[in-house]
């Protein structure tokens, strides 16, 4: 029997579920922003997710990880930025992009541990020029950072960020469902999938640059996807 698999519909998730599709109808796949994934596993609309990490830590109910599998960064991950104009010490407000869950908490801890800054925030849809309207900075996540014009604009990247103040990797998200939701075969077949995803990242950055319209290369996506985003959950990033 199949399972509802609740998939990133982002480049960097791309690796982990661009072979699924091999097996004989182990997954239904529907592809959404990491926020909605985690509101769909919650309200059981999906029996598995690629969820935000920090889903995981304040969820009530006991869901399980999927091992060896992770998407994550060890230092700079390009695609998870703070934006703002003038200085960073006097940022008072906050836009959010409301598909961000793990990044959303993991821009207040670096805020407030690095910077001793406590500003509000609010969810806004991820537009720069809007959010800088309403906003002193904005926080944008996922593939919607390769259209921004940074020209006169200050950012972050979260990544180095958080790797710089801890010394550890950063994991924004992994396969998790409820207890017995997945069957090993099906387990396994998302970690296969991960392995066979990572063979064919210059195919999936050619084509993620044929489709996008974001006008970099495809060097440049497949650079992003080897050198920025780590795929493993291993020992450091279970730490």
């Amino acid at each position: 029997m199949s399972a509802r698999l609740g998939a990133v519909s982002y480049l960097n998730a791309r690796p982990l579920t661009v072979a699924l599709g091999d097996g004989e109808g182990d997954f239904e796949l529907a592809y959404s922003v990491p926020s909605r994934c985690a509101a769909d596993l919650h309200a059981g609309r999906i029996d598995a997710g690629l969820i935000p990490s920090i889903e995981y830590a304040r969820s009530l109910e006991p869901y399980c990880i999927v091992p060896e599998v992770a998407i994550g960064a060890r230092g700079e991950v390009l695609t998870v930025r703070l934006f703002w104009r003038g200085e960073l010490g006097r940022i008072q407000r906050v836009a959010l992009d409301t598909g961000s869950r793990t990044s959303a908490w993991l821009l207040r801890i670096l805020l407030r541990e690095q910077y001793g800054l406590e500003p509000e925030f609010v969810e806004a849809k991820p537009d720069l020029k809007e959010m800088l309207r309403e906003a002193d900075a904005a926080l944008i996540i996922g593939d919607a950072v390769f259209a921004v014009d940074g020209d006169g604009i200050e950012s972050l990247d979260l990544g180095r960020e958080w790797v710089g103040m801890t010394g550890h990797p950063f994991v924004f998200a992994f396969w998790a469902g409820r207890p017995e939701a997945l069957n090993p075969g099906q387990v396994e077949a998302l970690i296969a999938g991960r392995d066979a995803g990572l063979s064919r990242v210059v195919a999936v950055a050619a084509d993620f640059a044929r489709r996008s319209g974001y006008g970099q290369s495809p060097e440049f996506y497949a650079r992003y996807l080897i050198d920025h985003i780590r795929f493993e959950l291993g020992t450091a990033e279970l730490k």
